[in-house]
């Protein structure tokens, strides 16, 4: 058999070869990847809803689920500096607990991106038949498709300028509204009198289950931050190419998420309709006198869609092609050509688009079961982090000190801690109705691919 399909066992690293990829992203592609990667449309749109349940509690819901993903983060720049792999936690879950391990996690993170192309595209085409009405949606998803499946076919450097230059619109607009934000707070801005602490004299306006709600929306939102330790495996350099990403977006996706909900809340009623109706940062601009505010935002919120949609056309090939390298899937998948692995770009894309079809044919019931099933994967996905980094810390210590590039603050306490961060919030999942059901679909789809992978592992130790 060939390596790439050499058994595995815990404690012997997966044979993953990135050698066939080409090595075409520079230090500034990784850096803004991952700035970018967390700025998305579920911060620019999604928080609203937050908001609304939480009132000004949400800088408090933000800030904890931002401490945790910080956390997360940090844990997976640690196992990333010292063993780059186009797979990142796959790879380091199969290294850390065995073949099924890296299965079940990097299978459940393929649906999980695969739908979200075909969601991002759904809400990109929104915005666009929005200012052209009578076009069809499909359409304009298909056109979609078909440009960031081109851009993902050809060179990976193609990939990276593209969310290079997305990610600085958002960072820039997200910068420029904070800027607006903290000067009409001081009453600095002309036309605009401070409103002082008015708006933040009800904290908690629906008690600890509105907190609940707001922490809740808030972690999904922080989706995302995986995408640069996939992406470090095709840098020019991976080692010092993923720590001094990690290093310097952790404090700025604070900055950004904590920060602007802190402007919102402090401008705008927390129970203002347009929160919700109009999102947040709109609803701010407009607060403030902003001419055109509305279609810059939607603007803006276009290129986060179209971003993350890039980002998880490739983010899925790559874990796609990451897991067939190590034996576990179709060999088509692993075939690269031009230095990009082509097949899983395209299937990655159709089975995006299929999910897209689904939201049109199937409305109520197959297109909602789907949506349930990845609705709790990130939060899988994270505790295959912290366990992996919790195994891998003590092994790469004894044997090869000298890749701890990056290293995980106060270990192990803080790793501890994060999970017990996981472990609440699948707890509080548990407690409310719109969530519950997300969680125990996702828990059936982690189970049912967990006993494939453990069968599958037991039938190769076999032959």
């Amino acid at each position: 058999m060939p390596s790439s399909t050499t058994s595995t066992t815990v404690g012997t690293p997966p044979q993953a070869d990135d050698a066939a990829l080409s090595h075409g992203l520079k230090q500034r592609h990784l850096s803004m990847i991952a700035l970018g990667g967390v700025i998305g449309a579920g911060l620019f749109v999604g928080s609203g809803a937050g908001i609304a349940a939480a009132g000004p509690s949400i800088v408090v819901a933000y800030a904890v689920s931002g401490l945790l993903v910080m956390l997360v983060m940090r844990m997976l720049g640690e196992m990333s500096a010292a063993y780059p792999s186009s797979g990142s936690f796959s790879a380091h879950a199969e290294r850390a607990l065995g073949p099924w391990a890296g299965f079940t996690a990097g299978w459940s993170f393929w649906v999980l991106l695969c739908t979200a192309v075909g969601l991002e595209g759904i809400g990109a085409a929104k915005i666009v038949t929005g200012w052209l009405p009578g076009t069809p949606e499909w359409a304009w998803v298909a056109l979609f498709m078909v440009v960031f499946c081109a851009t993902n076919l050809a060179a990976v450097k193609n990939f990276g300028e593209f969310e290079f230059w997305f990610a600085a619109l958002k960072v820039g607009a997200i910068t420029l509204f904070l800027v607006l934000g903290v000067l009409a707070i001081a009453g600095v801005l002309p036309g605009t009198p401070s409103p002082g602490a008015s708006h933040l004299t009800h904290f908690l306006p629906h008690g600890g289950e509105g907190l609940v709600v707001g922490l809740l929306a808030s972690v999904f939102a922080y989706g995302g931050l995986e995408t640069v330790t996939i992406a470090a495996a095709e840098s020019e350099n991976p080692v010092q190419g993923v720590a001094r990403a990690v290093r310097t977006a952790m404090w700025r996706i604070g900055l950004f998420y904590v920060g602007s909900m802190a402007v919102i809340v402090t401008l705008v009623p927390w129970d203002s309709k347009e929160v919700v109706e109009k999102g947040p940062y709109v609803a701010t601009l407009d607060h403030l006198g902003i001419p055109g505010a509305g279609q810059l935002m939607n603007v803006v919120v276009l290129v986060a869609l179209l971003s993350a949609m890039n980002a998880n056309i490739y983010g899925s090939s790559r874990i796609a092609f990451s897991l067939v390298q190590r034996g576990q899937g179709p060999r088509v998948l692993a075939r690269v050509s031009g230095g990009a692995p082509r097949v899983a770009v395209l299937v990655s894309c159709v089975v995006g688009f299929v999910c897209v079809l689904l939201s049109y044919w199937r409305p109520d019931d197959v297109f909602p079961w789907l949506l349930n099933m990845i609705g709790a994967v990130i939060l899988v996905v994270w505790i295959f982090i912290a366990v992996s980094q919790l195994r891998l810390r003590r092994r790469t210590e004894r044997e090869t000190p000298e890749k701890l590039v990056v290293r995980m603050w106060a270990f192990p306490w803080l790793t501890w801690v994060a999970l017990a961060g996981m472990v609440t919030i699948f707890a509080l999942m548990a407690r409310e109705a719109d969530t519950r059901v997300q969680l125990y679909s996702t828990g059936g789809m982690t189970l049912a691919l967990a006993a494939v992978g453990y069968a599958w592992q037991r039938r190769r130790a076999r032959s």
